[in-house]
């Protein structure tokens, strides 16, 4: 079995591959300070506690955008799963061609959705909305040329501010509201984060599909955290919550050749 961990700037989302297959999801905050010991621990942990003997799992894979951790969670693949981990970066194999001026500045969650996408919708122009810590969007064209894509503020990072730059707006539960006209100053809050969110999305999809596909419509793949919320919202034509772990695994595979020599 192969150990993918998916690491965010709040939380680490990990899943355990069988085959081609995900048998176990887990979560925990990946607040820089932990030690290696401390990953280990859960990570066989909470294989254990699902049924799951760590002693299975062959090969560990790591994509993350907050490298203050990446040094503690490779110790701890070491130490605890017996080899290094792959780590989704600049230079592995991907299968894509990054069109970014730096393509190194590209997020490797980003890159990971990509590589996922274009599996799952081979030949097909896309665009991929990534609903985490940040809102970002990757376009893809079908030669699997990455093209480049938007970042926004995510809904927690926007609630957090409001919360923190006014006196008297509190914190929310991010949710879909019944309505978009609030009655309350929390109705009124999810309100302006939801629809505010459709209205971000509708429009950089559309520019973006002006700018890079000619007026053709791409096929908008939404993933992350908050992507279950929108899945009615008209804006989405898949759903797709695994993209990161999939690509990173996927990666993986087009890479074990040069990791099988490395360790050698």
């Amino acid at each position: 079995m192969i150990l993918v961990l998916d690491v965010g700037n709040s939380h680490i989302y990990g899943g355990l591959f069988k085959g081609e297959e995900i048998v176990l999801r887990f979560r925990r905050s990946s607040k820089a300070g932990s030690t290696s010991d401390e990953f280990g621990v859960f990570l066989r942990g909470v294989l254990r506690e699902n049924g799951f003997d760590p002693k299975d799992v062959r090969e560990t894979a790591i994509c993350t955008v907050a490298p203050e951790v990446l040094h503690s969670l490779r110790n701890a693949c070491v130490k605890y799963f017996g080899r290094p981990p792959f780590v989704l970066q600049s230079g592995v194999k991907t299968g894509l061609k990054i069109l970014y001026k730096n393509p190194s500045e590209v997020g490797a969650d980003r890159i990971a959705n990509a590589v996922a996408a274009t599996q799952l919708f081979p030949d097909t122009d896309l665009l991929i909305v990534d609903f985490g810590t940040a809102t970002t969007f990757c376009a893809v064209n079908s030669r699997r040329e990455y093209l480049g894509g938007v970042i926004l503020a995510g809904l927690g990072i926007s609630m957090e501010a409001l919360e923190a730059r006014t006196s008297k707006l509190p914190t929310v539960e991010i949710l879909r509201p019944k309505q978009c006209l609030g009655r309350a100053t929390v109705e009124s809050i999810q309100s302006g984060l939801y629809f505010g969110a459709i209205g971000a999305v509708k429009e950089v999809c559309a520019r973006i599909s002006a700018e890079c596909f000619a007026g053709r419509k791409p096929k908008i793949v939404g993933t992350g955290g908050f992507a279950s919320l929108f899945a009615d919202a008209g804006i989405l034509d898949e759903q797709s919550p695994d993209l990161v772990l999939r690509g990173t695994y996927l990666a993986l595979r087009m890479n074990e050749d040069a990791l099988s020599a490395s360790v050698r």
